[in-house]
């Protein structure tokens, strides 16, 4: 994990898993600075993507590697991409013939230990560009297969047929029926793996009308029942090659070799898996070293030392039922050595487990907290409740601190290890100096409730971590959020029946709203292009910003109105709805040119790529205007973004950016109602004042906030396959592949709904007269109980499926709390100005 080229290339050629945060090192030149088969071997040529070759050339011995490349530009999702595995086939032809004539060159490639490398990157391409389940990918199979077949019987012309050339066919990862990959999805993990020639046995073929074994549902329509399958895993396939070729296995790598694969007696089995052992129990034994040497009071690892044998007492051993010949059981003992030095590398790994989760947790509760008691203090008490310094706590924080970093500073742990032990002293010790607001705060609140405060404050408390639990439970079945809608249809009715008759219209359209969000969550994440959905999604942005323009101004007073009518205005906003026009005809375009498989042309990236830019520009354009009435604000923000949801979607995202700006627009005014209703008695005062004290209202519209954010990304992806944000609506942008660029353009995409939460967080803040600052700070303490649940679910084992998406779920869930810190001064940009909902008096 990840599914990436790089990880994939790394765990194949080098045998060991490179850290996740590896992927992003692949998508430049960035040296594998590690031992792999390639660095192993006498000489290695390779030929293929000029994203993969050279970070293997330049992290081996110099000489070792040569590497022949196609240029970047013929990386083009749109196009063609069978011409890349062309291209590596009739290079390798060409190299061989050369060698036919070049006394040097064939010396070369007659020496024993050499390695040809062929990277096939045609398949990954037309997946990306046209889905694995089309026609333009089967046909790059068969193209794949010709030229394969072609490449054996060449190569095998070549050295005469002797038999001494080793095969191996296989993957660096697979790829998702919408054509994208990542996760840990089966269809992300599962490759394909099919040795032959030298050194390899030949097929275990079991009777007529039996079953082999290994197989299962996945390979039950293979109709190759009959042939045993042997599943191995990534890493292992390095040890199989650097066998194979007779080399050393790499230094760092921890594949188990996989016996069943070989043709060979059962010593040179016995003595090849005992190498793999010895190689595998020396990384155990460096690493226990430098961990004992460090650890204060080091607990070694029982099976390798106090339990049954020592590690050399096995080794021992297992030299003796070698000699004695004793092959079955010498190599049963090399695996059970394998097995316990693999965990034995995992307990090193996770030896200080324990005591980092401790610190981590009592972090975020500290966090937690301390968000809770700033909150009360800053906006529920006015700051009555100071803080109280204590010298003799002081002393205590600072004692506490000081045994951390000197344990952490002697034990020679990484510079990390110091933060995770400051955050939990220091957030304990704001919460120490702030517990008058958490004292006299919590009662305060709690005399709300009337005869039953502290049980009416509980069961709030309760129905708010119930909320939180569900989007927890959400992350793995996204329908949670379609219930959560669904409920959501009953809030209005809380207010009582004469509210909902008062705002009728207001309740009406929220029901309505809910509805059509609680759709989105329920329809598949795996997308397939559909320019019927896109144009309707296009249609109804410029039905409403059409309709906008002609009644837009019965929303304002008559002073607004002048200034709604001036020609100005009209322009901008006829100026957005015509991008969107235009947007609907390029895209159009766009997608019938790339099925056509004729690329995409460049005047319509050019004009993409305008209509881009143009559509950002106006925004800040609408602020050389004096008109600042929020829902003329909201609307602007809308058109303003549409473009881009049409541009960069290829299914029902545009539908789900126009249902969930409606949903949004319509909550802000049903809190103003709410607000209105409840708040009736302060709101002189709070006009007068400009801000007002929070209350435990404020809490709902931070808890609708915060399930806001999870459902702007949850109504068009899944955290579980988060691939399937697929990357084909950008190459109507950069049909050349480009990470970074392609990249930054999703991510773009996807914050585009929370950057619109956050403008009508800031509407709903001004208009509510809410203190600033304040709802986002109870959002920001939200998170964290999130994050924390994700913290012990995250899990190293198991799936890759499990440990990808845990990982992925605590990933977001801590971002989420910077996230909204960043959120706040956004939605100050977007509403910033004299005041929502006032207009700015022209100056004559």
């Amino acid at each position: 994990m990840p599914t990436e080229s790089r990880p994939g290339h790394v765990a194949l050629i080098a045998g060991l898993y490179e850290d996740v945060s590896a992927v992003t090192t692949g998508w430049k030149l960035n040296p594998v600075n590690f031992d792999s088969v390639f660095n192993q071997s006498r000489h290695t040529w390779s030929w293929g993507s000029p994203d993969i070759l050279p970070m293997f050339r330049e992290g081996a011995t110099p000489g070792r590697v040569d590497a022949f490349s196609y240029s970047e530009e013929d990386e083009d999702f749109t196009a063609d991409a069978t011409k890349l595995d062309t291209w590596v086939f009739d290079h390798v032809k060409d190299f061989f013939t050369q060698a036919a004539g070049d006394d040097k060159l064939r010396a070369a490639v007659n020496e024993d230990k050499v390695v040809f490398f062929l990277h096939l990157l045609g398949l990954d391409s037309t997946g990306h560009g046209f889905r694995p389940y089309s026609q333009e990918y089967l046909r790059n199979i068969q193209v794949v297969d010709a030229g394969v077949q072609e490449l054996v019987a060449s190569v095998e012309e070549f050295y005469g047929n002797d038999g001494k050339t080793a095969w191996v066919f296989t993957a660096d990862h697979g790829m998702s029926d919408w054509g994208s990959h990542g996760d840990g999805h089966p269809d992300n993990t599962r490759t394909p793996l099919i040795a032959w020639g030298a050194g390899i046995r030949g097929p275990d073929i079991v009777a007529d009308g039996a079953v082999a074994s290994g197989h299962d549902e996945f390979s039950s329509d293979w109709n190759l029942d009959h042939v045993r399958r042997v599943d191995v895993d990534q890493a292992d396939v390095a040890a199989l090659m650097a066998h194979l070729i007779g080399v050393e296995y790499p230094v760092n790598s921890v594949g188990v070799l996989p016996l069943e694969y070989l043709d060979a007696s059962d010593e040179e089995k016995a003595r090849s898996i005992f190498a793999n052992a010895l190689q595998i129990l020396e990384m155990f034994k460096v690493k226990e070293a430098n961990k004992m040497s460090t650890q204060i009071n080091f607990v070694p690892f029982a099976p390798l030392h106090g339990r049954g044998l020592s590690s050399q007492e096995r080794v021992d051993k297992i030299k003796s039922l070698i000699t004695s010949q004793d092959y079955d059981a010498a190599t049963s003992e090399c695996k059970d050595l394998i097995s316990a030095s693999l965990q034995g590398l995992r307990y090193m790994q996770t030896y200080d487990w324990l005591f980092l989760r401790t610190l981590v947790t009592l972090g975020y509760l500290g966090w937690i907290l301390f968000a809770l008691a700033f909150v009360i203090q800053q906006h529920f008490l006015d700051n009555a409740a100071m803080r109280r310094w204590s010298s003799p706590a002081l002393v205590g924080f600072l004692s506490t601190l000081t045994g951390l970093f000197a344990v952490i500073y002697v034990q020679q742990s990484p510079w990390t290890y110091y933060m995770y032990a400051f955050a939990p002293v220091f957030f304990w010790w704001q919460v120490w100096l702030s517990r008058d607001a958490l004292i006299v705060g919590i009662p305060l609140l709690a005399q709300r409730h009337g005869p039953h405060r502290y049980a009416g404050l509980l069961m709030k408390s309760f129905g708010f971590l119930i909320v939180l639990e569900a989007i927890v439970y959400g992350y793995f079945h996204r329908e949670i959020f379609t219930a959560c809608f669904v409920l959501g249809l009953t809030w209005p009715w809380f207010y009582g029946k004469v509210f909902v008759k008062r705002n009728s219209t207001t309740v009406f359209l929220w029901s309505v709203s809910c509805l059509a969000m609680s759709v989105f969550t329920l329809l598949p994440v795996i997308k397939v292009e559909s320019l019927f959905q896109i144009h309707s999604a296009g249609s109804l942005m410029l039905a409403a910003g059409v309709g906008y323009i002609a009644y837009g101004h019965r929303l304002f007073a008559a002073n607004v109105k002048t200034i709604f009518n001036g020609k100005y205005m009209q322009f901008l906003l006829g100026f957005q709805c015509g991008l969107i026009a235009l947007s609907m005809a390029v895209t159009h375009s766009s997608v019938k040119s790339i099925q056509a498989k004729q690329g995409l042309p460049f005047g319509n990236q050019v004009v993409g790529w305008c209509i881009l830019g143009l559509s950002l520009l106006a925004l800040p354009m609408h602020r050389f205007t004096p008109l600042r009435h929020y829902q003329h604000q909201l609307m602007v923000i809308f058109l303003s973004f549409s473009p881009t949801f049409i541009i960069l979607t290829i299914s029902y995202e545009g539908l789900f950016y126009v249902s969930f700006c409606a949903m949004l627009a319509t909550w802000v005014q049903m809190e103003y109602l709410v607000y209105q209703q409840i708040n009736s008695t302060k709101e002189a005062r709070a006009k007068n004042e400009g801000v007002r004290a929070l209350d435990l209202g404020d809490n709902r519209i931070a808890l609708f906030f915060f399930f806001f954010i999870q459902a702007g990304f949850f109504g068009t992806g899944n955290v579980a396959s988060l691939s399937s944000f697929s990357l084909e609506s950008v190459c109507r942008l950069i049909p050349i592949f480009n990470p970074f660029s392609m990249t930054a353009l999703l991510v773009f995409k996807l914050l585009i709904p929370f950057a619109i939460i956050s403008a009508n967080l800031g509407v709903l803040n001004r208009i509510i007269h809410a203190p600033p600052s304040a709802l986002f700070m109870i959002v920001m303490s939200i998170t964290d109980v999130l994050t924390l649940n994700f913290f012990y679910m995250v899990k190293d084992e198991g799936s890759w499926l499990d440990i990808g998406t845990t990982i992925s779920h605590f990933v977001i869930a801590s971002l989420l709390c910077v996230f909204v810190a960043a959120l706040e001064p956004l939605s100050g940009l977007f509403v910033g100005g004299p005041g929502v909902g006032e207009v700015k008096e022209r100056k004559e």
